[in-house]
């Protein structure tokens, strides 16, 4: 296995941002209470999470040139 060749500036993906971002949201969920939890519509966690997953495959499909500076 080899990594990319810009591997060590991963954090700046789109990618990988928008998947870190549906973890954060999975996490934050997690630690809301069950009275909190009421009164969020059903299922709009998990479709906010998979918008987040989808647009992060988008993203690695997507090239994503370096900007100088």
């Amino acid at each position: 296995m080899k990594l990319v060749e810009d591997a060590r500036h991963f954090w700046k993906w789109f990618s990988v941002q928008a998947m870190a971002l549906a973890v954060a949201v999975q996490g934050a969920w997690a630690a809301f209470s069950d009275d909190l939890k009421q009164n969020v519509p059903h299922g709009l966690v998990t479709a906010l999470t998979l918008a987040l997953l989808f647009a992060g495959i988008a993203g690695r499909l997507v090239r994503q040139d370096r900007k100088d500076g």
